[in-house]
């Protein structure tokens, strides 16, 4: 099924799109010039790539093997097909008012209003897609149908985040990546990746645990637990409920006392150190049921991430937050007990994003939500990776975490019984068998 990868990530990358639209649109209602070379370059993009390759594909491959394999898909395949077959005079008609507003005879705030209503329903169709399609798809084509999709996605060439750009659209990219890093709207799929300076395995070892022990009254919780995260690396805690993962965390972010073992973080060893002062010096952790501060809005709650950070910065900080996260800043006065789960998850990262960690620690950040919000919030993960964030993740879903880990340990009542790169442990047969269920 890679053509299902290959189109979620060119939603992903339509997103980005709309987003960065929405938000030039958005300036020139404020007053800001019409950008008449941007918008422009991304209604060709939309034109080469999004109206004469990806939805024609679409059609006559993806849809029409659905309609082969599923009555219930006709109504809502008629309907995106429909979409599509308007999308070019949806074109020609915003491009006839960039025309007359880059003339003068159309006032800006029109174009970015009509500009607004396009991007409008290109998101509402990616949804409906990634809500609707996508998974009846998972469900009932068949591996003939599947290698007859793959072998016409394959061959797709995404002029703006494909491996073979086009100079033309160099600008629009560059705007994109500036305005929506990795939208999170619908999923923050990660689009290419920010490649450091070395690969994680040849940088330097920021944290590093030898001997770990931890208890619970006379209950042992962590038995001698030795590992090591290094600098860009994302590393994968895995194992059942009661295995020592949030404890481990705990930990390691100083609140849970330790009672042999030691801790050594950038060189330093914090084993004695305080919880507030293992924060300033970098360790930000998201922890198990996101735990946000209902009463208090969005923004309070963020800005209490950053409460160990120079006040000048967090203004921008935020606004980077808002960036990743374009719903967070929707809702940005309102109290955070009123986000759907998914959006508190959204906040939880965000809110431990704003202490500027060296190390993240995400602790079960796809508990208790809907499997479309868990995709979400990998996708989230796979972001933060691809700009060379160091993560440690701890996580029940261990096919998620070791399909993004570099590396990964296996924890069994407060032990690591296993450990290896995430590929190899998700085809370890111990581990298939009592992690993954196969």
């Amino acid at each position: 099924m890679d053509a299902l990868t290959i189109i979620s990530q060119e939603h992903s990358n339509m997103w980005r799109l709309a987003t960065t639209l929405d938000q030039v649109a958005s300036d020139m209602q404020a007053g800001a010039p019409l950008e008449h070379a941007f918008f422009d370059a991304a209604l060709d993009y939309i034109t080469q790539f999004v109206d004469r390759m990806h939805h024609p594909k679409e059609d006559d491959y993806l849809f029409r093997l659905l309609r082969l394999r599923s009555t219930e898909a006709a109504d809502v395949l008629d309907a995106l097909e429909a979409d599509h077959a308007q999308g070019p005079e949806n074109l020609a008609q915003l491009r006839a008012k960039l025309a007359a507003a880059a003339q003068g005879s159309l006032p800006g705030a029109d174009l970015a209003s009509a500009i607004k209503q396009y991007t409008d329903g290109l998101k509402r169709h990616i949804k409906t897609e990634e809500k609707h399609v996508l998974p009846l798809a998972r469900k009932v084509l068949q591996p003939q149908d599947w290698a007859e999709i793959d072998q016409a996605f394959r061959t797709h060439s995404d002029p703006v985040f494909g491996d073979q750009a086009k100079a033309e659209f160099r600008e629009l990219f560059h705007r994109i990546v500036s305005l929506a890093p990795d939208s999170v709207g619908l999923g923050g799929s990660t689009v290419g990746s920010l490649q450091a300076t070395a690969t994680p395995s040849q940088q330097p070892v920021l944290l590093k645990v030898q001997g770990l022990e931890s208890c619970y009254g006379r209950i042992k919780a962590l038995k001698g637990i030795t590992l090591e995260v290094r600098r860009g690396e994302t590393v994968a805690l895995v194992g059942a409920n009661g295995a020592g993962k949030t404890t481990f965390l705990r930990a390691v972010s100083g609140v849970q006392s330790i009672s042999a073992g030691s801790i050594h973080f950038d060189g330093e060893d914090i084993s004695k150190l305080r919880s507030d002062k293992r924060m300033r010096r970098g360790i930000c952790q998201s922890p198990e049921g996101r735990q946000v501060f209902g009463p208090l809005s969005i923004e309070d709650n963020l800005r209490l991430g950053a409460y160990t950070q120079p006040k000048h910065q967090v203004a921008g900080d935020m606004e980077k937050i808002f960036t990743m996260f374009p719903i967070l800043k929707e809702k940005r006065a309102l109290p955070a007990g009123t986000l759907s789960g998914g959006q508190q998850q959204m906040l939880a990262i965000g809110r431990a994003l704003m202490g500027r960690p060296s190390l993240l620690l995400l602790d079960e950040p796809s508990m208790g939500l809907a499997p479309l919000l868990v995709e979400e919030v990998f996708n989230v993960i796979k972001t933060l990776k691809s700009q060379g964030m160091t993560i440690l993740l701890v996580e029940q879903n261990a096919f998620a975490a070791l399909a993004i880990a570099d590396r990964g340990y296996v924890l069994e009542t407060g032990t690591v019984t296993l450990t290896g790169t995430g590929e190899d442990l998700i085809h370890n047969e111990q581990v298939r068998a009592a992690y993954l269920g196969m």
